[in-house]
């Protein structure tokens, strides 16, 4: 019974690091794939913009 555990462990740990390292890549593509820079510009100067 420790073998099998110790055996689906280890895989649901490695797909665990695969999915949320596959995630932080998409995050990091889109936060700085060059079509988003404008909007990005926008919501970083809309505090300092008056009403």
């Amino acid at each position: 019974m420790a073998n099998t555990y110790a055996y689906l462990a280890g895989i649901a740990q490695s797909v665990g690091l695969v999915y949320f390292v596959g995630i932080f890549t998409c995050v990091c593509v889109y936060a700085l794939w060059p079509s988003n820079r404008a909007r990005f510009d926008r919501a970083a100067s809309m505090p300092l913009n008056e009403d």
